[in-house]
């Protein structure tokens, strides 16, 4: 399969992560690796979606410090981004509200939908617009340089991202990563998929497996070939699903938050093998995780 063929991925996660942890930025990692080595894929982007504070799970610190911890934790990747969506709407948002969320912000940003994996022969993807108006990218025959002009970026993002005024932080968001990653590869066939540690047979799983995909990075211990087998959803689906197998250096137990926090509150030294400085640092000075409820 040559470069102009493969489909192109934004891989996108949602979660507590309460804090995030090494284990999560490790996911995207190995995600976006196995991906690549199967020759079909090339993943462009990831993005960390951070739940709501009306989540209600115990110990869930407000949405304000998780957004920023996230931040902190991928200051240093060139292709993860942090989106504050999830965080700014009135109520919490199920994992499916937030897939489609970002699949309909690309196409009002580029004029254009992404491809759906059910239909892949029939769903126009990415660069094929839906009317004759002049497309609004370039054609650069050198897709590892991201160019954009300036003035349409600034006007597509007052367009197409309204969100509620906030002062205390400003983080990348995705409209910023839309633009960044959508414009270049606005010719290739384009997929949004879940990335996951544990496959749960929550509500809506078969709109998420049937209409995006996921790809999932098991946690140690995790069985997901058997929670496949048993289900018919994802027999159903199993050809967008992508199980990552890595039996080499996959130390996926760092993916834990609940590890981590119990580890904070018993001043146990390995909380470094969970957590980055950076983010250790943040939850030292915020006072977060000093008491078991959180």
């Amino acid at each position: 399969m040559t470069e102009n063929t493969k489909t192109h991925v934004i891989l996108l996660s949602c979660g507590s992560f309460n804090p995030i942890t090494k284990g999560h930025i490790h996911m995207f990692e190995k995600a976006r690796e196995y991906l690549h080595k199967t020759g079909r894929f090339i993943v462009i982007g990831g993005i960390i979606s951070p739940v709501h504070d009306s989540y209600g799970k115990p110990g869930l610190v407000s949405s304000r410090h998780r957004l920023t911890m996230c931040q902190l934790a991928v200051q240093s990747s060139d292709w993860i981004r942090v989106d504050p969506w999830e965080c700014y709407q009135d109520t919490w948002q199920t994992t499916c509200s937030v897939l489609e969320h970002h699949r309909d912000l690309m196409k009002r940003v580029t004029g254009c939908i992404l491809s759906n994996v059910n239909t892949p022969s029939t769903t126009p993807v990415i660069g094929q617009p839906q009317n004759q108006t002049t497309p609004i990218y370039q054609n650069h025959n050198n897709m590892n340089h991201i160019k954009l002009w300036g003035k349409i970026s600034e006007s597509l993002g007052k367009i197409c991202c309204v969100r509620p005024h906030i002062e205390r932080f400003t983080f990348v968001v995705v409209t910023d990563f839309g633009l960044s990653f959508g414009l270049t590869f606005l010719r290739r066939p384009f997929r949004l998929l879940l990335a996951l540690t544990v496959v749960s047979l929550y509500p809506q799983m078969e709109v998420i497996v049937g209409d995006f995909g996921i790809v999932v990075v098991p946690r140690d211990g995790a069985d997901t070939e058997r929670i496949m087998n048993h289900s018919s959803i994802l027999r159903k689906y199993k050809d967008n699903i992508t199980v990552v197998k890595d039996a080499t250096n996959h130390p996926m137990a760092i993916v834990s938050s609940t590890k981590s926090r119990l580890a904070l509150q018993h001043g146990d030294g390995h909380v470094v093998d969970y957590l980055s400085q950076p983010v250790i640092d943040y939850i030292l000075q915020s006072q977060l995780y000093i008491n078991a409820s959180g």
